[in-house]
């Protein structure tokens, strides 16, 4: 599982022309997370484990906080492209992405874990052609694995 993590002060993704997902620094740390997340073929519990405990932990927002000490939002948008690869070519193949029935359960179970975790959560629309909107604050961009 892969996820790039960046610090927002708001982010939106819209479906369609419908705001289907939003977080907005309206926090005491005025901050918010994006999080693009990618499941590959092998990941499982362990991987949703690792991934939503890393999110919420991170200590990326002011004051060193991580979003659980801040109550910060997270926008939670599936990415398979996060397992695009370009090493051959100019066209990507996208092998390592998992199908659907693999990786929409796997998202939804990420978002589970950060809400069992107290965050606010929002998400974009699993295989849905999705605009994503962000102002990233810092800026501030981490790659996660697991």
């Amino acid at each position: 599982m892969r996820a790039v993590v960046q610090r927002v002060t708001r982010a939106s993704v819209t479906v369609d022309g419908a705001v289907v997902g939003q977080v907005d620094g309206a926090t005491a740390a005025g901050q918010g997370l994006l999080v693009l997340l990618g499941v590959t073929h092998d990941d499982g519990p362990d991987q949703v484990a690792t991934i939503a405990r890393k999110v919420a932990e991170l200590r990326v927002l002011d004051g060193e906080l991580s979003a659980v000490d801040a109550g910060a939002p997270v926008l939670v948008v599936s990415q398979f492209t996060l397992y695009g690869d370009t090493r051959k070519g100019r066209r990507p193949t996208w092998n390592a992405a998992a199908p659907r029935p693999v990786a929409e359960p796997l998202v939804d179970a990420v978002v589970a874990a950060l809400r069992e975790r107290g965050l606010t959560v929002a998400t974009g629309e699993f295989g849905a052609h999705m605009s994503v909107e962000l102002v990233n604050d810092g800026p501030v961009t981490l790659l996660l694995e697991a």
